[in-house]
């Protein structure tokens, strides 16, 4: 574990190193009290598991409340892309904050909103130069599905309703994007969902039941499936299709060679939006600005947010063609569409500068330099037997764990959760990693890192996994 520093130099607040863990157990207490976390079973939470009280971080690590020092491995949540305390980004939000603090995108612009849709739309790829901010990447996504639907509907297309995307895939919490993730725990409590949602297959290599010798002629196969949906649904109820560059729910599955260029061919031949979901991938997540230029694709949307910003403001934003904007800059056409804190001042003005700095300090150089070190590395660990596959891209990667590397069998139900939850992210987290376990689909552990991360950060990754899958090894067999 990484050096312990006590709570008094972590925020110097006069705490002493007695009180540290009186200061952590009372933490924990008020937020069982009052704070609802968020995608957490609450009930986890008792006087013997407290709730982990993060008080401070410093460049690629966070501190707790009792001192403790942790790695990172997860960018907050795939957010905080330049790592934490950089007072420059924190002094172009005071400075914003002083000359404006708050106006909306309703009728009126603001500077800093121009200034970082320009910068947006040198970046992204093709034609999408017309930027829709929001304030989150549900958010993006929610006005995406909007858009297509009501952009068919000025074109005269009115059964254009239906999404097509991914199982397994994840974009979103709120009504609509919810109906397009195909996560079925987090769709089942809140049915009836938007009608209209149509899934295909994940491209899941390591799995494939068809094709499984050959990834370019998977690749075409998924693809296929795609075109084999519109025509089962009917070409004319089609809007979009919502596809993340990399699919993060499921542990980073990448796409095969001609992928992106066959669904982008078919997209086209049947008049069908193509959304690229971006919210983790895009800016530099897997290095590049955007999927586009990784993998060679133009989609008509992308949806954007977590690093547009370095996780220091909330903010999101929808890229869009200049040819899906066309039909909405004439006479009084609306996309009746919005939120109140979208484009906010002082969020746009922590873009732009967290964006300059991207460029200027050359992380997106970074994150290219040590892409396939990263991966070497990992690839160290299926000397363990529980390790599957090993899958990713950039600084965005997902370990699949096995009860048997030969055959593939996965770990399912309480299996699974005495794997992940009962003994793989504790002991992660004991031994100073954060990063995720996730069982959304076959159970893996996924690595995205600040983007500024080093090699030694990346060894220090890989050598607690090393610790942690080893123990689980010796546990399960």
């Amino acid at each position: 574990m990484g050096d312990q520093v006590t709570l008094h130099e972590v925020i110097s607040d006069g705490i002493t190193v007695d009180s540290e863990k009186h200061a952590s157990h009372t933490y924990s207490e008020r937020a069982r009290r009052n704070l609802w976390l968020q995608m957490s079973r609450m009930g986890a939470y008792s006087e013997s598991n407290e709730v982990p009280i993060m008080v401070h971080g410093e460049g690629t690590h966070v501190y707790d409340a009792n001192g403790v020092q942790y790695f990172d491995g997860l960018s907050g949540l795939f957010t905080n892309a330049l790592g934490h305390g950089r007072t420059d980004i924190a002094a172009a939000a005071a400075e914003q904050m002083k000359d404006m603090a708050f106006f909306p995108l309703w009728t009126y612009a603001h500077p800093r909103a121009i200034e970082l849709a320009e910068k947006l739309a040198s970046l992204a790829p093709g034609d999408l130069n017309r930027v829709f901010f929001t304030t989150g990447g549900g958010e993006a996504v929610e006005s995406a599905w909007k858009l297509a639907r009501q952009y068919h509907r000025l074109r005269g297309d009115l059964d254009r309703y239906k999404v097509i995307s991914r199982d397994i895939a994840y974009h979103g919490t709120t009504m609509g994007a919810l109906t397009i993730t195909s996560l079925e725990g987090y769709r089942t409590p809140f049915e009836p969902l938007v009608p209209g949602a149509v899934k295909v297959p994940p491209t899941n290599f390591y799995r494939a039941t068809e094709f499984g010798d050959d990834l370019e002629a998977f690749g075409l196969w998924s693809a296929l499936q795609i075109e084999e949906a519109i025509l089962r649904e009917g070409p004319e109820t089609i809007a979009a299709v919502f596809l993340e560059p990399v699919q993060n729910a499921g542990g980073c599955f990448t796409p095969p060679p001609g992928y992106w260029q066959k669904v982008r061919e078919i997209c086209d031949k049947y008049g069908v939006l193509l959304v690229s979901d971006e919210v983790i991938c895009a800016f530099g997540r897997i290095g590049t600005w955007f999927g586009g230029q990784k993998y060679d694709y133009v989609p008509d949307i992308i949806t954007a947010a977590k690093g547009i910003t370095s996780g220091y403001a909330p903010l999101g934003a929808m890229i869009v063609s200049d040819r899906i904007a066309e039909p909405f800059q004439h006479d009084d056409t609306t996309f009746v569409h919005g939120f109140t804190w979208a484009g906010h001042p002082m969020s746009c003005a922590v873009a732009l500068k967290s964006i300059e700095i991207i460029e200027n300090e050359h992380v997106m150089e970074n994150v290219q330099a040590n892409e396939e070190y990263f991966h070497q590395s990992l690839l160290t660990l299926r000397d363990i037997p529980i390790v599957g596959d090993v899958r990713g891209t950039g600084y965005f990667w997902g370990i699949e764990l096995v009860k048997d590397q030969a055959t593939k069998e996965t770990w399912v139900g309480d299996e699974a959760e005495r794997l992940l939850r009962g003994y793989v992210s504790p002991e992660m987290f004991r031994r100073g990693l954060i990063c995720r376990s996730d069982d959304r689909g076959d159970p893996v552990v996924q690595l995205a890192p600040p983007l500024i991360s080093t090699r030694d950060d990346i060894d220090f990754m890989v050598g607690v996994l090393h610790e942690v899958f080893t123990g689980a090894a010796l546990r399960n067999h």
